[in-house]
């Protein structure tokens, strides 16, 4: 009988130990509950930057495709403007004295040897 009841104090032991180990575990068990849930609130948060970046980019992507265009158009204006202007070279500066308008509808009938009917306007 002695025996049987110092098998039961051994096992009572046992258990107590066990349940000291399952103490230890529950907490253990909380704490990383508690680390995951933190974790979780962290990742939505990054989610939630996440989309507003991906939506900051498309912006600026959009923007850069405006500016592009509008480079283009730019350098098309500038070309166009460009080939409104006539350049005579060979002819001194200050030339054209205080009316540029009468000195170029003399001077370039003169050298074109060519008779304008009407004569040239100018804007």
């Amino acid at each position: 009988m002695e025996r049987i009841l110092q098998e039961i104090i051994a096992v009572s032991r046992r258990i107590e130990g066990m349940d000291a180990s399952i103490s230890s575990l529950t907490l253990e068990t909380k704490s990383m509950l508690s680390d995951i849930a933190g974790f979780q609130s962290r990742v939505t948060g990054l989610e939630h930057c996440m989309g507003t970046l991906e939506a900051h980019v498309a912006t600026v992507q959009d923007r850069d495709q405006d500016l592009l265009y509008l480079r283009s158009n730019i350098t098309d204006l500038e070309d166009r403007s460009r080939r409104d202007n006539i350049r005579l070279f060979g002819i001194p500066e200050n030339e054209e004295g205080p009316d540029v308008q009468v000195f170029l509808g003399s001077i370039l009938p003169k050298l074109t040897s060519l008779n304008f009917d009407p004569p040239l306007e100018f804007q």
